[in-house]
């Protein structure tokens, strides 16, 4: 029945895809009647709500409707509608970088650059950031630091996920979408009320597909089988006429491991240099002076046991990446008459587990296991001013608690899993800011904020394994771990670091359609304990001084944005993998700056345009000690880096090399959106046309410039139907319909390079239902 379903899903989404070719697509908020126009967009990018032409800093809003159009399941897909944002991944730790800022390093405690928000609540777990989103009302992405109002690890921006509250009202909507792949999705979300105070709801979804790999060992078509669901349920009470309490709950579980499924990285024009350090006498013995067209594994791997083709993988073991987390929020919203108060208390506990092939090969050279467990305690009251007079003002105090364990185990050669070390850390965080803008006169205001921080990492350890020799003591000299036993524990001093971030804004308003801004603000990211490199030495925190200027527009047609902004960015935190160690270090500076626009137009009132698009020019300024990967030299002998370890010649190996002046990694130099949305009546009904094209520059995935992804785009159509009764909905829908392959990660380590590749097209058909 499925294997119908699909064929007829196909046809349907290539006949209505068909269909759109003749009109204009886009993704503007729908009304109820399925016709589009441009609605003044309100945000909270001021942690108050405000008219987004009204705020100073580069916001992109993103609605129910476009993330409809761009398939945007996950909150990794608003990629797709967002200049200047991506969603990497460190194997199966999800990071966010805008305009370049982000970080690759994946450690206990090491935190994000970019802040994930949902409903005001701070979700720091990299692991479980790429979450499925459930009845989001809208998705706000902040560019640029956020430290005043939002704090630490937000150098890059903030992302603001706002989901729908209970309601008295009752109402339902239940979603089913089937598409290529055997992808299932089952959602649906109910609300109700108990008399005019109380209010609860409850939402489920469900997930599951075969993925688009093979295992070619095997012929396993289903290495790539994912099943997730979550639940949520809230209750609303208004306690009194100036209380309310709304208490929620969460649980999430993943069975998933498509960010594990990688092949073999192909180095298709020799840019990677694997022989550019390695000696004439060992090139002799690989044979080549160029590693041109040569997947960047073990140099004699047989062929058949490595993969290369986006939709294949080579792997003996059975990869994993498995999540369950519990979440327990609570907010409070009280009217004190002078200002509006707000408490959001949180407790979450999320557990992952997730095993990898590290070496990108079938020849279990090395597998690695990592098991997280993260608890996090969170308690922030905000404070804002009553609208209407000339100083509006927002102030809080933030109180934030993160302890991350990770168990690590390890197998070689196809041996059983070993204890491989291990760590933990506690991280602790006060705060307390303030924000106010000042009306000096109706075209004239001046901003101020400030934040001070508080920040101490204690209760950390690493564990050695059974290759540990020595470790990195606190003066940054190696200490002997010889007669340490495998598992022994090593204590690390507490890390305790105080930041103030500032923020100063000047804004002209010549009319009530628009304004011009410019604006300073810093942005801070924490110091971290390197416990995963196996060091007692503290990573010192990153800086980031940011200066922008801006000009906002809209009325009743048109809302657009302009900005250009400059980067002064210090410290940043570089990590690397080599010999079962993530190696952290402050290695670079860089200089950022770049231009920004985003446009949406009402055309007709059926016809919608929009579109976004940014230029950033991100170049490291010293980074003289950046991490390179190489075959290794059989000439060479250790302490060279250079020297072949135990595997011997045809393995790789770390050295550095000078990475001043190259391209940030994760940083392409220009990326844009364009879409549209045409509506017409049909059959009694609403036809809706839409579409949405994304395209980016190439970019690094390193800091050397070694792996390299050229330029792609991802093209999304959307044909949807609305019954007459206005309750009914059917769709066909198609993902990256152009078919253009693009690696999504390549992870880069002393065993081999592999290459995560984005799906192929993707298509299906959503039917759904209102009451």
């Amino acid at each position: 029945m499925r294997t119908n379903a699909l064929r007829w899903s196909a046809s349907a989404c290539a006949m209505m895809a068909a269909l759109a070719g003749f009109a204009p697509a886009a993704y503007a908020q729908a009304t109820a009647n399925g016709a589009s126009q441009v609605s003044e967009i309100i945000v909270t990018a001021q942690r108050r709500s405000e008219a987004s032409r009204d705020v100073p800093i580069t916001v992109t809003t993103l609605n129910e409707s476009q993330l409809a159009v761009a398939n945007a399941s996950q909150l990794s897909d608003i990629t797709k509608l967002t200049p200047a944002l991506r969603f990497d991944s460190a194997g199966t730790f999800v990071q966010p970088t805008i305009r370049g800022v982000g970080t690759a390093v994946s450690t206990s405690g090491g935190g994000p650059n970019v802040g994930i928000y949902v409903d005001g609540f701070f979700q720091s777990n990299s692991q479980v950031a790429d979450f499925n989103l459930l009845a989001v009302q809208n998705i706000q992405v902040l560019k640029g630091p956020q430290g005043t109002l939002f704090g630490r690890n937000t150098t890059g921006g903030a992302i603001l996920v706002t989901t729908a509250d209970p309601s008295t009202e009752r109402s339902a909507e239940v979603k089913a979408s089937y598409a290529r792949f055997d992808a299932l999705t089952l959602q649906g979300y109910a609300t109700t009320g108990f008399g005019e105070n109380l209010a609860m709801d409850i939402e489920g979804l469900y997930r599951s597909g075969d993925g688009f790999k093979t295992n070619i060992i095997n012929d396993d078509g289903h290495v790539g089988s994912y099943e997730n669901w979550s639940i949520r349920t809230g209750f609303r009470a208004q306690l009194s006429d100036t209380v309310s309490a709304l208490l929620r709950y969460t649980h999430s579980q993943t069975d998933d491991p498509t960010l594990q499924l990688s092949n073999a990285y192909v180095d298709r024009n020799g840019g990677a240099g694997f022989f550019s350090k390695v000696s004439p006498a060992g090139q002799g013995i690989y044979g080549r002076s160029s590693s041109a067209g040569v997947p960047l594994v073990y140099f004699f791997t047989p062929p058949g046991l490595y993969a290369t083709d986006p939709d294949e993988i080579a792997t003996a073991d059975h990869l994993v990446f498995r999540t369950q987390s519990d979440i327990f929020q609570g907010t409070i919203k009280a009217d004190l008459g002078f200002a509006d108060l707000t408490s959001y208390s949180q407790f979450r506990r999320d557990r992952s587990v997730n095993q990898g092939d590290l070496d990108a090969t079938a020849l279990q050279l090395f597998y690695i296991y990592i098991g997280v467990y993260n608890k996090t305690i969170s308690q922030e009251f905000l404070l804002n001013s009553k609208p209407g007079s000339r100083l509006q003002w927002t102030a809080g105090a933030n109180y934030f608690q993160n302890k991350d364990t990770w168990d690590v185990g390890s197998s070689f050669s196809g041996s059983p899993f070993m204890p491989f070390g291990g760590s933990s850390t506690n991280t602790k965080s006060y705060a307390a800011f303030v924000d106010a803008t000042y009306e000096l006169n109706e075209k004239l205001f001046l901003t101020a904020g400030a934040r001070f921080s508080h920040d101490v990492v204690g209760d950390a350890y690493f564990k050695t394994n059974f290759t540990t020799t020595s470790y990195e003591g606190p003066n940054g000299q190696p200490v002997s771990a010889v007669g340490l036993p495998p598992g022994s524990i090593v204590p690390v001093k507490d890390l305790k670091n105080d930041s103030f971030t500032p923020r100063l804004v000047v804004r002209y308003k010549p009319n009530d359609d628009s304004s011009v801004y410019a604006s300073y603000t810093r942005g801070f990211k924490a110091g971290i304990l390197n416990v995963g490199g196996l060091s007692q030495v503290p990573v010192k925190p990153e800086t980031i001084d940011a200066f922008e200027v801006g000009y906002k527009f809209a009325d009743h047609k048109l809302s657009l944005d302009l900005s250009a902004f400059y980067y002064d960015y210090k410290n940043l935190q570089v990590s690397s993998y080599q010999n079962g160690a993530a190696k952290i270090t402050n290695a670079a500076t860089s200089e950022i700056y770049g231009l920004e626009g985003q446009f949406r137009y009402q055309v007709t009132e059926d016809f919608n345009l929009s579109a976004g698009a940014a230029w950033t020019h991100a170049r490291y300024k010293s980074f003289p000690n950046a991490p390179f990967y190489s075959y290794c030299d059989p000439t060479a002998v250790a302490p060279s880096d250079m020297a072949c370890g135990a595997i011997g010649p045809g393995s790789l190996t770390q050295t550095t090399t000078d990475a001043s002046g190259l391209h940030m990694q994760r940083a392409p130099s220009f990326t844009g959106n364009l879409g549209a949305n045409y509506g017409l009546d049909l059959a009694g009904g609403r036809l809706t046309l839409s579409g949405n094209l994304y395209y980016s520059s190439s970019l690094y995935f390193d800091p050397a410039q070694q792996f390299k992804q050229k330029a792609y785009e991802v093209l999304s159509l959307r044909a949807q139907w609305l019954d007459p009764s206005e309750h009914y909905t059917v769709a066909v829908f198609g993902d990256n319909v152009t078919n253009d392959r693009y690696q999504t990660q390549v992870l880069f380590n002393t065993l081999g390079i592999g290459s995560v590749w984005a799906a192929p097209t993707t298509y299906g058909v959503e039917v759904s239902a209102k009451f």
